[in-house]
């Protein structure tokens, strides 16, 4: 018998109090499985620049902050119970950075790089442009789902985010 999606939310660094992430994040679940199948555990790490600047020096070879990492677990495709799917890690300040540089509201930014984590973590990539427009229709859809605009919509925003999310 196969789990539902769930978010397990871990508040590791940064002060995230400007919003509940957790009820933010209640119907993202529903909305990934709609499109993707995605049964078990995605543990989304809440935390800061240093945090992301040290994972992405230290996995990534880029010593700067992020605003979003994925680590897809290692027996991903395994069935079982409660079986964890991977991790996404996010920055605060590069979250609220961006959501303004993009005017977005923070929660829709935050939203969208949780979904855009959680499709990494599935196995989903932006590495290759027919790749990369796969994944970000699977992104508007999902987010379409949750109320959230298209964050690729034909605007100086979306195309900062697509920038960012491909470095």
């Amino acid at each position: 018998m196969s789990t539902p999606l769930e978010i397990e939310l871990v508040e590791q660094a940064g002060d995230w109090s400007q919003f509940d992430a957790e009820a933010l994040l209640a119907g993202l679940p529903a909305a990934v499985a709609a499109h993707e199948r995605a049964d078990g555990v995605v543990t989304v790490a809440l935390a800061d620049d240093a945090t992301l600047r040290d994972l992405n020096s230290r996995f990534r070879g880029k010593d700067r902050p992020t605003n979003v990492l994925s680590f897809p677990a290692a027996g991903i495709g395994v069935g079982g119970e409660d079986h964890h799917l991977g991790d996404v890690i996010l920055a605060r300040e590069t979250l609220w950075r961006e959501a303004a540089e993009q005017n977005k509201k923070p929660e829709h930014h935050f939203i969208h790089l949780v979904a855009h984590g959680i499709l990494h973590v599935l196995g989903h990539d932006h590495i290759e442009d027919d790749e990369a427009e796969r994944m970000e229709a699977l992104e508007v859809a999902i987010l379409a789902e949750m109320g959230v605009p298209d964050p690729y919509a034909e605007t100086e925003a979306g195309a900062a985010f697509a920038s960012s999310t491909r470095n």
